[in-house]
């Protein structure tokens, strides 16, 4: 579904991304692991054509991202606070995003409800604007937002990171559910390595812009992960 062909991105002299061969298939949860500055983010920018490479393409079933519309379609992301709209509430943004996904408002609220688990309460009706929010509950509202959308491909860059642990556990268990009862093609950056080799069953280890391991899963994963960033 998604092929990087020799992608290559660099700031200045610093190489941030340097990919010759990467293939996404269909219905794979994949994991990308690495230090701060692996170039994990900088990937998932050029996967949804935020910033243009120095070379190579990435193309989504078979169109490239940087010259095509078509993969915006059938792809959901959330990278940060900056895909939302920080001046609307959280039932507005919904209603926004319904909106252009061709949702009724009735439709949004029936969705919404199966995440009231998920919001704990601290979402829906607080009357708060999404940029008072918690970065966790902001997390919350973009991948509500994403899924919402009902997307082919879904791409989180550290969903963890800024949840509290029920919601976490949460996230893992609605994660593995979209990718078995829908074959989502699934996308997810963290440095919980617990977490990624959970929902994950491919994980590829990212350094200085490079993929250096490429990992199918098994009861031995975790281990050799650790070992890898064990000081």
């Amino acid at each position: 579904m998604i092929i990087v062909d020799n992608i290559g991105k660099a700031y200045g002299s610093e190489i941030v991304v340097d990919i010759q061969q990467l293939q996404i298939n269909v219905g794979e949860t994949v994991g990308l692991v690495g230090n701060n500055g692996a170039g994990k983010t900088t990937l998932f920018r050029l996967l949804l054509d935020l910033i243009k490479a120095d070379r190579g393409q990435i193309l989504s079933k078979e169109k490239n991202v940087a010259t095509s519309e078509d993969w915006k379609s059938y792809t959901a992301a959330y990278l940060d606070e900056g895909f939302l709209i920080g001046y609307l509430t959280p039932e507005e943004y919904f209603y926004f995003v319904g909106k252009l996904n061709n949702r009724s408002k009735a439709d949004v609220d029936e969705f919404l409800k199966t995440f009231d688990a998920f919001f704990d309460g601290s979402i829906l009706k607080s009357g708060k604007y999404i940029r008072d929010l918690s970065k966790g509950n902001q997390f919350k509202v973009g991948i509500a937002a994403c899924l919402l959308q009902n997307p082919e491909i879904l791409i989180l860059d550290e969903p963890f990171a800024n949840l509290d642990p029920s919601t976490q556990m949460r996230l893992i268990k609605m994660l593995k559910e979209m990718q078995e009862q829908k074959r989502m093609t699934i996308f997810i950056s963290s440095h919980d390595l617990n977490h990624v080799t959970d929902v994950c069953s491919r994980i590829l280890l990212m350094e200085k812009g490079k993929i250096i391991k490429d990992l199918q899963k098994n009861e031995e994963t975790l281990k050799e992960l650790e070992q890898y960033f064990k000081v």
